[in-house]
């Protein structure tokens, strides 16, 4: 059995891209502990994310929904330990979800979380970052190199006709709240990388979204120990090839 570390923002993280890798894991026989930067109650999908807006439009699909409230009642995710108090040589695999609401800078931003990342990563343990979860592996800085971890790495991460598309069909309800920050999350990775043609953008998708039996709308890449997504709809492939990353129970 390996046991996966999950951090997680205290709010608006995207319950597709935590639950259905949490829901693979443990039913492959892992156990999957979650962190928050203080520890000690359970944090929160972004509500939005969840269960869209203007009849459920931009939610999540009903079977990773089910796997959100099913989550919602796991111990370990109950009473989540703290960021600070994690020993990265513990842990066999870290999986960074995304998310675009304000909350989630809590988590994308935290210098006590990236060190912790940068351990887990030296360490050559399974990465799995998929959408804004890429953005932490791309700000955290090698202690050998000084570079950024994804510096000699192929990665996807959420693209940026994705995003834009995202804000030109939520602002006249949400305003920014799909723009995380001012600068696109493509643009952020793609300058933390060696190459110009390390970032892999996939195939361009609108709605369609990978589902557990169908992968033709998903993607991901695999570099060595490291994987990576570009959104909630490639959740279920992306689960699988961290599956594979980490083995069997």
């Amino acid at each position: 059995m390996a046991r996966v570390l999950m951090p997680l923002p205290d709010r608006g993280f995207d319950p597709t891209e935590a639950a259905v890798p949490w829901r693979l894991l443990t039913g492959a026989g892992h156990e999957v502990v979650f962190a928050t930067e203080h520890g000690g109650s359970a944090p929160a999908a972004d509500p939005i994310a969840l269960d869209g807006f203007v009849f459920g439009r931009f939610g999540a699909d009903p079977e990773p929904k089910g796997f959100y409230h099913q989550l919602e009642r796991d111990p370990a995710f109950r009473n989540p330990v703290s960021w600070a108090s994690l020993d990265a040589s513990s842990f066999d695999g870290l999986v960074l979800a995304g998310g675009h609401a304000p909350g989630v800078r809590q988590y994308l931003e935290s210098r006590v979380l990236q060190a912790k990342v940068a351990e887990l990563w030296e360490l050559g343990r399974p990465v799995g970052a998929i959408c804004h979860g890429v953005l932490i592996p791309a700000r955290t800085r090698s202690p050998e190199t000084g570079k950024s971890l994804l510096a000699d790495r192929r990665t996807t991460a959420f693209p940026k006709y994705m995003e834009r598309i995202a804000f030109l069909g939520t602002f006249w309800k949400l305003g920014r709240y799909t723009r995380t920050y001012p600068q696109y999350v493509e643009d952020e990775v793609r300058s933390a990388l060696d190459g110009p043609d390390a970032f892999e953008r996939g195939p361009f998708v609108l709605l369609s979204r990978g589902t557990a039996d169908d992968d033709k709308a998903a993607f991901a890449v695999v570099d060595a120990n490291y994987v990576s997504s570009r959104w909630f709809g490639d959740a279920y492939l992306f689960a699988r090839r961290v599956l594979e990353l980490v083995g069997p129970s």
